[in-house]
């Protein structure tokens, strides 16, 4: 703690310094650009850095790591917090499990590893083995995965590869048994998920740029979604929907566990919604009925139980509750509240095991319950820690979940959760050189100034006596 104390109170006085201290930096030019939305004229005179292949860029990049670099490198105990930094942060990470056909899979990151590892194993008590190492997809570390999704049977995975920071992927793809790379490659995908249904996938992208050299400087126009077909050129691909009279729109798609129903969500810059649209599939109809087009508020598909769609909405419920349409007469009228809203806000909404899991935050912590399809509160989830918490995802046979908590003195923990018996056991634990038993959290509350009541959590060591003369680090 000691240690931790004076790392604190070197990074202060790192920070105090910083701004002691003047820094002649480099001039930045300016440049005449003024553009007009919807009649407001808006003054960009720095769009010039946005070209950053340019040579005048990446001059100015360069005179701006001389200013700070010449700062950095002459900190004496810079190195100091560097080690103690690194030693902290070396401890194995794990994500929380989830099945694909009968196998499992997690993330892994050792420690230090730029990128987590994703690792396969039969069953949860199976072996693990490296499946995707993202730190090998290139020679300088600087491609990263971007999303992955796997088919239905859990016999293929699709997964995005991201070069140099770039929202651009390519997606390729890997047979699960015997991990060979397909001769499937797709490019050009931007904004988009994988969403497979039978033997192929969902995706979005824009056109091939006419010059491949501007492709990162270049305005982005018409999102489009396609269909891939496994085993098939891209140029095969299937166009599922376009919009040739809103350039800005964005695109992505949603499959129900099913297969039954595919979901079409598209955003538009500026507007605080989504609008929403689902296909049936079964039908063999081209056309998708909407939900709802305008972009005022926010709609998101969970699933669907049959004919009816489970659909999460803030319209008319700035807090967010849970409505059902029927797809024989999906019009507003006709859509039934599931799970109403509440004075707390919706935080998060998962559907395993044919229950909903609800997560709701009171006073800035997690509330999570178990309703069944008909809306009905069957239980409260008794949560082992007072933290942050996620997952609960699965599948409507899954007879359990997962889920992952981490407190302010507790690092990430998994838990497993019995769906029948409501029982919850600790699957796996971060292991670290810290005693969590030294140390307590409490939450208390206050009064701001114009009296809202304002919560708040305390965490020290056990023997330390909160007289007010103690150094504390304020976050929020």
């Amino acid at each position: 703690m000691k240690t931790m104390v004076r790392l604190l109170i070197i990074i202060g006085v790192l920070s105090s310094t910083l701004v002691a201290q003047s820094l002649q930096y480099p001039q930045t030019k300016k440049v005449e650009q003024v553009d007009s939305y919807f009649g407001t004229q808006v003054a960009d005179p720095y769009r010039w850095l946005e070209y950053d292949t340019a040579k005048e860029v990446g001059e100015w990049v360069k005179a701006q790591n001389e200013v700070t670099f010449s700062y950095l490198e002459h900190i004496p105990f810079r190195q100091q917090v560097k080690e103690r930094m690194t030693k902290l942060w070396d401890y194995p990470k794990y994500s929380t499990p989830f099945r694909e056909g009968t196998n499992y899979f997690f993330f892994k990151n050792d420690g230090l590893q730029n990128q987590s590892v994703l690792y396969i194993q039969k069953g949860l008590d199976g072996t693990p083995e490296v499946f995707l190492d993202p730190n090998k997809f290139s020679g300088d570390g600087t491609s990263s995965l971007g999303g992955m999704a796997f088919s239905k049977d859990g016999k293929y995975c699709a997964y995005g590869i991201s070069k140099s920071g770039s929202d651009w992927r390519d997606i390729f793809v890997m047979e699960v048994e015997s991990k060979r790379k397909m001769d499937d490659e797709l490019h050009w995908s931007k904004f988009s998920g994988i969403v497979w249904y039978r033997d192929g996938f969902y995706y979005s992208r824009y056109d091939q740029p006419t010059e491949e050299a501007k492709a990162m400087t270049n305005k982005n126009e018409f999102h489009k979604v396609y269909y891939h077909l496994l085993g098939t050129s891209q140029n095969n691909d299937m166009l599922v929907y376009e919009d040739k009279a809103n350039p800005q729109r964005l695109h992505g798609c949603g499959v129900s566990e099913d297969e039954r129903f595919l979901f079409l969500s598209v955003s538009q810059g500026g507007t605080r919604g989504n609008a929403l649209y689902y296909r049936d599939l079964k039908s063999g109809r081209d056309m998708f009925i909407p939900i709802s087009q305008t972009f005022d508020d926010q709609f998101s598909a969970v699933n669907n139980f049959g004919e009816k769609l489970l659909i999460r909405t803030n319209k008319n419920a700035p807090n967010g509750k849970l409505m059902l349409v029927d797809t024989r007469d999906p019009r507003e009228q006709n859509w039934a509240e599931v799970i109403p809203e509440k004075s707390e806000p919706l935080s998060g909404v998962t559907s395993a095991g044919e229950k909903i899991f609800v997560t709701y935050m009171k006073d800035v912590t997690p509330r999570v319950y178990v309703y069944n399809i008909a809306g009905l509160m069957e239980n409260q989830i008794r949560l082992p820690m007072v933290g942050s918490v996620g997952g609960f995802g699965g599948e409507k046979n899954d007879t359990f979940v997962f889920f992952t908590m981490t407190s302010f003195t507790t690092p990430s923990a998994i838990y497993k959760y019995e769906i029948a018996t409501q029982q919850i056991s600790l699957f796996r634990k971060t292991e670290l050189d810290f005693n969590e038993d030294e140390y307590e959290t409490k939450q208390v509350f206050y009064n701001s100034k114009d009296g809202t009541r304002i919560p708040m959590f305390i965490v020290h060591k056990k023997d330390v006596k909160l007289n007010g003369k103690n150094p504390t680090m304020l976050y929020g």
